[in-house]
């Protein structure tokens, strides 16, 4: 974020605790943001999504679910902390919330493999939306990953696996589904979560393939030219939209809390919708969207 911002919001802070009146410095700081965020370049938002201060998934349940219960473990191998997920009510409608967890401290990190998830991690995702099937729950996931783990452990626990059973399982799934991408989404790591009825992803976010450094290193041999490639990946909320990938970009607001909110409202009012459909007739839906959006990416 831009060094201006940030020394704003430190002074704000600071003369918050000493009991200072800050609403004009907040007002100025609310037009310094407005003014860079309607500046932003694609790298610029590459930054914004992997801002390690970026509101995750675990606020975002807080936030929208209530009466959260969260499930441990895959009943294979162990339990991933890079994937949170449980069952709760979201507006009175109970609901399975599955999330990618990154962790904005040292501790929280390593614990979460930096959003990096394990097999067993997509493993416990499976199993709870399984179980969302049986008791015809709608399933949201909540994504925020760099991409799966690529350790040699991971891979010979069967990694590439798991995230096609996921795939396949998601395409299938008997309830209506939602996936939200909070920060990155990246490979198949992301789309093992986000093969759903609606995809939609908060303004600031990105999706892609790979990352723009693997995308340059394969390209250039060089990953110091991911920011002058970037562009050209077409990764970014709009321009994703632009191409049919995406359903909705979330427009970012000053307070997380808003954009929880509206989430929760959105989330309650389509759900209400696919109530009215018929089971085969959005499986239906989903399974043209996808149909259509490899014609897209093929294109392109």
């Amino acid at each position: 974020m831009n060094e201006r911002i940030k020394r704003l919001e430190h002074e704000i802070l600071e003369l918050k605790k000493q009991d200072f009146n800050t609403e004009h410095l907040e007002l100025s700081l609310k037009m310094l943001k407005d003014e860079y965020q309607s500046k932003l370049t694609a790298w610029d938002k590459v930054q914004v999504a992997r801002d390690k201060n970026r509101l995750g998934a675990k606020f975002y349940i807080q936030e929208m679910v209530d009466d959260f219960i969260e499930f441990h473990g895959d009943r294979y191998y162990g339990d991933d902390g890079a994937i949170m997920g449980g069952i709760g009510m979201l507006g009175g409608i109970p609901v399975t919330v599955i999330g990618v967890i990154k962790g904005q401290n040292t501790e929280d990190s390593i614990k979460t493999n930096f959003g990096m998830v394990h097999p067993e991690g997509y493993r416990k995702a499976l199993r709870l939306m399984k179980q969302a099937e049986k008791f015809n729950r709608p399933v949201i996931t909540l994504i925020d990953t760099p991409g799966a783990y690529p350790g040699i452990g991971a891979e010979e626990r069967g990694q590439g696996e798991a995230i096609a059973q996921n795939i396949l399982a998601m395409m299938e799934l008997k309830v209506p589904t939602f996936a939200i991408i909070l920060g990155e989404a990246g490979s198949g790591g992301a789309l093992a979560l986000a093969v759903a009825d609606r995809v939609w992803m908060l303004e600031h976010s990105i999706y892609s393939i790979l990352s723009p450094e693997g995308f340059a290193s394969i390209l250039y041999k060089d990953a110091s030219k991911a920011s002058e490639i970037v562009d050209s990946m077409k990764i970014t909320s709009d321009q994703l939209y632009a191409l049919g990938v995406i359903d909705e970009v979330i427009q970012e607001k000053e307070d997380g809390q808003e954009i929880a909110f509206y989430l929760k409202e959105r989330l309650v009012r389509e759900i209400q919708i696919f109530k009215k459909m018929k089971t085969k007739q959005y499986l239906k839906q989903r399974y043209m969207k996808f149909r259509e959006m490899g014609d897209v990416i093929h294109e392109h």
